[in-house]
């Protein structure tokens, strides 16, 4: 019994011990956010005198998110729809190509299937700097450089190869029982994909949902590289314009960081019930 008991009291002392750990990295993590807020709701002038650690005495306002989302000069709710606009399809199309593609590696034996797959994971090592002169060349001959439909389907592209490695694993570890039961059944391969593997595998696709809306939503290389005109931009090149050449305004560019960022955090909330029960199909497939 007192064995029992030490042994008790180690595991709680253990137990402790990891979660302070924990806090402390994760207001570690949180303290550059922390920072940035305060700056975006306190005049800058206050904050450089009394620190944004302060919280007790100071002036807060939303005048920075109001500005910067109305003032026609930084048209910040222009590159909301934009974003949105481009986000929206660019997780949805390769998400269902690349679910569809992830199943067909994972239940059928073809010709080559090795080789492509390998391919796959070729194209997902392949830096985008690499491939954005071609593009740039190939969006301009078929007319879509500087429109949103080229981005698109140059983000579609992209999140196709990642997420059908991803949804692979995932169906892998699936087990194979109903889909045998629903063909003995006479159910075709194209109902048993929509409408018993798909709902089965709701974890996985909300978590690569959310990596890749996060990833077109950050995304400011192919914008810049591919996006020109003002009215086109999306939110990570306008919040850029909130920085003058010779004057910074700290406060209005903290409240258009923090409108940046928010929308992935609500889909991160929205899906983080789904999202680590996903991500088991990254680490636990079998090829």
């Amino acid at each position: 019994m007192v064995s029992l008991y030490y042994r008790v009291r180690r595991i709680r002392l253990s137990t402790i011990i990891i979660n302070i750990v924990v806090w402390f990295i994760a207001i570690l993590w949180l303290l550059p956010f922390i920072g940035l807020f305060m700056v975006s709701v306190r005049p800058y002038s206050e904050v450089v005198l009394q620190g944004w650690w302060t919280i007790l005495g100071g002036h807060y306002t939303l005048n920075n998110y109001i500005q910067v989302l109305t003032n026609p000069m930084y048209d910040l709710l222009r590159g909301y729809m934009n974003s949105l606009t481009i986000a929206i399809p660019s997780t949805f199309i390769p998400l269902i190509l690349a679910a569809m593609i992830a199943y067909g590696f994972s239940r059928f034996s073809f010709t080559a299937k090795n080789v492509l797959f390998i391919l796959i994971l070729l194209i997902m090592a392949v830096p985008q700097q690499t491939m954005v002169i071609p593009m740039f060349f190939m969006l301009k001959a078929m007319g879509l450089l500087n429109k949103l439909i080229g981005l698109i389907l140059v983000h579609s592209s992209w999140g196709i190869a990642w997420i059908a490695f991803f949804m692979r694993n995932y169906f892998n570890m699936m087990p194979r029982e109903i889909e045998e039961a629903a063909r003995v059944d006479g159910a075709g391969w194209a109902t048993i994909f929509f409408r018993i593997v798909l709902p089965v595998s709701l974890p996985a696709l909300a978590s690569a949902a959310a990596i890749q809306f996060t990833w077109v939503w950050s995304d400011f290389f192919f914008a810049l590289m591919f996006i020109y005109s003002p009215e086109k931009m999306v939110i990570t090149q306008k919040v850029v314009t909130i920085k003058g050449q010779f004057y910074v305004d700290w406060g209005l560019l903290s409240a258009g960081s923090i409108l940046t960022m928010l929308v992935p955090l609500l889909v991160y909330a929205a899906l983080q019930k789904y999202y680590l029960r996903g991500m088991v199909g990254w680490a636990s497939g079998k090829g």
